[in-house]
């Protein structure tokens, strides 16, 4: 087992994770088996109750676990699927180490931070790699060298390099570079700084990773080489590129993956980056374009839909197209005038997951709109039961249809919790997480889109379609075309997607597709989600280039 460990200094968010993401594709091109392993220092068990404005999403791991945003750059750049144990937490560490010492398995040892602690985040980071049979695995530390929640974590991978033999640990810091217009200079103070930091610590970074705007020339790179202790051709330039599949290719071009396979004794081997250069030629240089309304309660952070707006890209490489995003403020959405006001020129409407009743009213608009006009609509978890809430309420005429998440004493609870989350207590993990399967019926869009009769989804909700109106929405004219087999022991189970037979493109999923597609292999109601949209905006062109046989003719 080969280990590459990756540190950051100065501040943080300079992205360690796009690093060792970009780093484990480089390896994969090479042939190898990767994993990637993200630490998290904060105290809380998993990222599931933190607030997005805050973390940014939650990701969700096939196996259910609630995780750091990371995890998602780790299975978009290594199409794979990773497990709750690749994401490793204080709040995990010292859980479990307080309960083995209550189970009196340190018989009577007094427990400290070292070994106990160390031991515990070593171990966990071993079994991962061997569980997944990994040839190589890269571990990102979360946070910057000197935070004091990183010690435990910084003095574990510092004993790696002397437990494992030599040749199969490396380390790899990434530190800030500014540069400052007004002197025209980069400072490379601050990566001094932050390097000198990490070798107090017991750690001497092999190779430096150096985050800047643009590219760093190459007597800075000499400078900072000089002063870190480490060779010209070990620092390298981590730019700010257009998208970030760009990355590989960037770090491969710098050489990177040569010093990692003579740093860890790997053979030299030509890396296929060809699916790579491809994507990127799409995203730069597309044939089509379209825009699509993100309608959201957290537009003003991005990072809170993470994998729906990398969803859009896996789905723009597929169909070679530009998929521009307006973002609509739910909140100001308060009537239908607004509604189209928000929506206006656009080519889908998306309405995405989220929690709470704030903005509820602006989403059902939004559905209601493009329902009615014909506009692509893609319903991702609330988005399928806001659709289905509007339905109730305008096609079946049952007024003040709801969810019980919002009104608790709604006369027609459409969407309500699912039996066995009525006596739950507390938030952390007690949604329906994870990978479920669903049937999809014969003869539906979304059956064309799959191409197959049952389909696994990650899922993170609570509230589910209310099965007491299953029926009355499908005789109102709503089609039922997934659902989750044999649960309840009913024969018909939950729903997990519906759609609108005779509407250009109407569909929504209680499931997260976006959470398992890949830039290589997008998911496919992603994809012909932007399908759609792009076959509207063909017949809108169209329309607006032929001529008017009402104009007057010029003599």
């Amino acid at each position: 087992m080969k280990y590459i460990f990756v540190t950051g200094g100065v501040v943080s968010s300079l992205g360690k994770g796009i690093l060792t993401s970009s780093l484990g594709a480089i390896l994969r091109a090479r042939g190898y088996k990767v994993t990637a392993i993200k630490i998290d220092p904060y105290v809380n068990v998993d990222a599931g109750t933190m607030r997005p404005y805050e973390h940014g999403e939650v990701f969700v791991t096939g196996d259910g676990a609630e995780t750091d945003l990371d995890i998602g750059h780790y299975e978009r750049f290594l199409d794979i699927d990773l497990s709750r144990g690749n994401n490793l937490t204080t709040g995990q560490v010292y859980l479990s180490v307080i309960q083995k010492e209550r189970r009196g398995e340190y018989l009577s040892q007094t427990v400290q931070v070292i070994p106990h602690i160390t031991d515990e985040i070593k171990d966990r980071i071993r079994r991962v790699a061997k569980e997944q049979e990994a040839d190589i695995a890269v571990v990102e530390v979360g946070g910057t060298v000197g935070d004091i929640e990183s010690l435990p974590f910084l003095e574990a991978i510092r004993q790696f390099q002397f437990d494992e033999e030599d040749g199969d640990v490396m380390y790899i810091h990434l530190t800030l570079l500014p540069y400052l217009p007004t002197s025209e200079e980069f400072k490379t103070k601050p990566t001094q700084h932050s390097v000198s930091a990490l070798r107090g610590l017991g750690i001497q970074a092999d190779a430096v990773v150096l985050r800047s705007d643009k590219m760093v020339p190459e007597d800075v790179r000499k400078k900072v080489a000089l002063f870190t202790n480490v060779r010209p051709s070990e620092v390298f330039s981590s730019p700010t590129v257009q998208f970030l599949y760009e990355m590989p290719l960037v770090l491969e071009e710098q050489g990177i993956g040569r010093v990692v396979e003579k740093k860890l004794g790997l053979e030299p081997i030509q890396p296929n980056l060809s699916f790579w250069q491809n994507a990127v030629r799409k995203l730069k240089h597309p044939s089509g374009e379209v825009t699509v309304a993100f309608v959201g309660k957290y537009v003003k952070m991005p990072d809170a839909y993470l994998s729906i707006l990398e969803g859009f890209r896996h789905a723009g490489i597929a169909n070679d197209a530009r998929v521009n995003v307006k973002w609509v403020n739910a909140e100001e959405v308060t009537d239908l005038e607004k509604a189209a006001e928000a929506l206006h020129g656009v080519d889908g409407v998306l309405v995405g997951p989220g929690f709470g009743i704030r903005g509820i009213e602006g989403k059902i608009l939004c559905a209601r709109y493009a329902r009615e006009n014909g506009i692509p609509y893609f319903g991702i978890c609330l988005g399928l039961q806001v659709a289905v809430i509007e339905f109730a309420r305008n096609v079946l005429g049952l007024e003040g249809a709801n969810s019980t998440e919002f009104d608790p004493y709604t006369p027609h609870p459409v969407i309500d919790l699912m039996p066995e989350q009525l006596e739950v207590e507390g938030l952390g993990g007690t949604m329906r997480l994870g990978n479920w399967p669903m049937r999809i019926h014969p003869e539906t869009t979304l059956h064309r889109l799959y191409g197959k009769d049952l389909a696994y989804e990650r899922h993170r909700h609570r509230y589910e379609v209310n099965p007491a109106y299953v029926q009355k929405l499908i005789e109102g004219g709503l089609t039922v075309s997934a659902v989750t087999p044999g649960m309840h022991g009913r024969g018909e189970g939950l729903v997990e997607a519906i759609e609108l037979p005779d509407h250009p493109f109407f569909i929504g999923l209680q499931s997260h597709p976006e959470l398992a597609s890949r830039p290589m292999r997008v998911s496919p109601p992603f994809g012909g989600f932007v399908a759609a949209a792009l076959e509207r905006h063909r017949q809108f062109k169209i329309l607006a280039e032929r001529p008017n046989p009402n104009a007057p003719r010029l003599a």
